[in-house]
Parts: structure tokens; C-alpha cells; sequence
């Protein structure tokens, strides 16, 4: 079946419960930040509020979730949408098997942020917040058949048409998720794409105590803590995955 006839009836026949620990890096974004602009706790409060009232209301269904959960079903994607969510599809919470791939995911986008951007040669360490959560909802396995005969479809690193197809289909048959092979991990690991806000209802996300700092250059990417590290070279993020879990 070619990827683009996959009906919402075809794709629930394929549907399990699935449950597990999902990692995601965010940037940081401590209160803290906004107090270098103003003089008093009254000042910082009154800023915190205006910048709250810009931004666009959350969507109903993520409504009470802590803010590291609910921001990916806030903000409306970048032009030409992501891997399962196109410009005019409802949000995503982007999750990894572990931080180490959450690295190599998300290193991938600041190089090439970097690669783009004329005259910037790199990003400095930044501070990130590096967090988990234990999920369990409905799921779709793109690694398994049948899905996996169209594995050239699912591991594209740049031509999304395809898996924002699956994921509208998804959606109209209910279910929640997405587990797929990561397409920049040097090793064989799997992200997940959620798709429905409510599976975070009563999840309380765990936050990684320790700060990490993500940097990055033409060629290599590196995210540190005090404790760990995690290094690519760009042309690890670049390699064709179509082959590799074979």
C-alpha cells in the first residue's frame, strides 16, 4: 500500500497501547531571565504578564498541563511544518528514547539554524532544560511491518509530505502516537511523535537536575552537563538512515 493511500481505517487496524519513558531538551526558560530588564520583583511580574498575554492561548485539550508539556500543542510550527505535523495540523510533542538521541534530534535543527543564518558561524552554550515523562497511550510503530516496506518514506531526513499524511490519518482514527526510527542518531534508536494533548493529562514531567549547555558549529554539535556529554560531527547527523536499521 503506497504511503499516500494510507486511510484512517488502515492505519487503526494497526494501533496497540503502548507505554513508556520519553525524553525532550527544551531551552531553558527561567523566570530568572526577565529580571536583567527590569528593577523590582512588581516590574518583572508586570512583564512576565505581557509577555503571557502575546502569546497564542493554548489549545483546550492541553489546558492545565504543566508548560514543558503543553507548549508543543501552543505555538503553530515553522513554515513548512514538521516531521508529523504540517502548517495547518494541530501540535506535536516531539519525544526520544533517551537524552543522547533527544541530543542528536534537536542538535540537528540549531546547526542547521547556523548553516542558514548568513553570518553566524555558531551558537555559544546555552543553557537547556533536559526532561522526562512516562506516557502511555495508543501508538502506530512505523519500525514494524506493515509500515516498515515504506521505511525510505518514514526516514527521510528532509521530505516530510509523507509522514504528515500518516499523521492526519492517525488523528482521525484516534490515535495518540507515532514511534518511529530516529533519522540522526548515529545509533539505532526510536522517537515518538505524540499527537494528542490528552495523553499528558496527570503527567508530571521529571526535570534533569543538572544544567545542560547545548553548542554548536559548522561542523560538530555538543551537549554538556557537569556529569555527561554528547558529541556529533555533522556528518553523523547528516548520514542516510534508510539503510541503517536493517
Amino acid at each position: 500500500m503506497p504511503f499516500n493511500t494510507w486511510t484512517p481505517h488502515a492505519v487503526s487496524s494497526e494501533a496497540f497501547a503502548w507505554q513508556g519513558q520519553v525524553w525532550r531538551i527544551v531551552e531553558a526558560q527561567h523566570t530568572a531571565s526577565t529580571m536583567k530588564l527590569v528593577d523590582t520583583l512588581a516590574e518583572q511580574d508586570l512583564l512576565e504578564t505581557l509577555l503571557e498575554s502575546s502569546k497564542p492561548k493554548p489549545r483546550s485539550e492541553a489546558l492545565g498541563l504543566h508548560y514543558l508539556l503543553a507548549t508543543p500543542f501552543r505555538y503553530n510550527p515553522k513554515r513548512g511544518g514538521s516531521r508529523f505535523r504540517s502548517e495547518i495540523d494541530p501540535g506535536v510533542f516531539y519525544g526520544a528514547q533517551s537524552i543522547r538521541t533527544a541530543a542528536a534530534e534537536l542538535g540537528y535543527w540549531r546547526w542547521r539554524f547556523v548553516k542558514d543564518s548568513v553570518g553566524l558561524d555558531q551558537l555559544n552554550p546555552l543553557a537547556h532544560t533536559v526532561f522526562s515523562c512516562d506516557l502511555a497511550c495508543s501508538a502506530v510503530d512505523l519500525r514494524e511491518e506493515p509500515f516498515l516496506k515504506h521505511q525510505s518514506t518514514w526516514l527521510d531526513s528532509d521530505q516530510y509530505v509523507g509522514t504528515q499524511h500518516l499523521a492526519r490519518a492517525a488523528r482521525k482514527s484516534s490515535i495518540q502516537s507515532i514511534l518511529y526510527w530516529s533519522t540522526r542518531d548515529p545509533q539505532p534508536s526510536w522517537c515518538i511523535a505524540i499527537l494528542d494533548a490528552l495523553v499528558f493529562k496527570g503527567v508530571r514531567p521529571e526535570i534533569d537536575p543538572q544544567t545542560w549547555f547545548l553548542s554548536v558549529n559548522q561542523t560538530s554539535v555538543s551537549l554538556r552537563s557537569q556529569a555527561d556529554a554528547y558529541t556529533y560531527e555533522v556528518d553523523e547527523l547528516l548520514r542516510n538512515r534508510n539503510n541503517a536499521f536493517e
